[in-house]
């Protein structure tokens, strides 16, 4: 390319760096400093999170726990939890539904777990599916640093697409009264539908779908919104540390099977 083609072509760029810089910003937070950060440790982030909490925060205080988290990821690396604002809409619904049975669909470093499991009424149950057992053994740790024993929260190390069809048999769970849908948006619809199949939804239960703006779930509010079965709520919010990108958790109240 020419000096001048490549001239003609430079307000062009400054104008997209300009307009999308956030998304800039985002994307070498998590993708270039991320992947740089692994080489260099060995570790995943996750890893290198919980060993941040091992020094930083106080056992048996899930709430001291969260905070060290989220400072952890504002001033050391962006660790694309949930964060407090988005937290402080489940903590409010887990506190107003106070749900007999929780299901938890990636479980990531356990923040939004520790965020479900100090909320649940006494006697609540919480079960966390994580598919990739490496991070799965972090967030295990985490979780039991926090206080909580497997009868108040149990992780399941698996695909959300092999775990949902044998929590009634395997796990004995024969409802979830409320669901938090927070691993990967391309599968919401097809865990929702699972879910259904599998009649683990009763009437009136809630499902969260965190990150359905960003990056998106369009198939999973669609089919949520069309087929008649659910009232739907839509939480505006932004990414944590990065408040101008705009995200949302959508909120379904299962009306029944129809």
């Amino acid at each position: 390319m020419s000096p001048a083609i490549a001239l003609a072509f430079l307000p062009l760029v400054v104008t997209l760096l300009v307009r999308y810089r956030h998304y800039f910003r985002l994307l070498v937070r998590m993708v270039l400093l991320r992947s740089f950060r692994d080489c260099l440790s060995g570790l995943r982030i996750e890893e290198r999170a919980f060993s941040y909490v091992l020094t930083h925060a106080l056992p048996g205080d899930p709430g001291h726990i969260l905070n060290t988290l989220d400072h952890w990821s504002s001033h050391c690396e962006y660790l694309s939890h949930m964060g407090a604002v988005k937290g402080q809409i489940l903590t409010r619904l887990v506190e107003e539904k106070a749900p007999a049975c929780v299901l938890e669909l990636g479980t990531f470093c356990g923040y939004s777990t520790l965020l479900i499991a100090r909320a649940l009424p006494p006697g609540g149950r919480l079960l966390t599916v994580e598919r990739d057992p490496r991070t799965a053994a972090v967030a295990e740790k985490l979780i039991r640093l926090a206080g909580f024993d497997e009868c108040t929260v149990e992780l399941i190390v698996g695909s959300s697409e092999e775990v949902i069809p044998l929590l009634r048999t395997q796990h004995q769970l024969r409802r979830a009264d409320l669901v938090l849908l927070a691993h990967r948006p391309r599968c919401y619809l097809r865990d929702l539908q699972l879910l259904e199949a599998h009649v683990l939804l009763p009437a009136g239960a809630t499902v969260l779908a965190d990150h359905v703006l960003f990056p998106g779930a369009p198939r999973f509010l669609q089919y949520a919104k069309s087929c008649g079965r659910y009232r739907c709520r839509l939480h505006h919010t932004g990414l944590p540390d990065f408040p101008t990108i705009k995200d949302g958790i959508a909120q379904l109240t299962y009306a029944g099977p129809g």
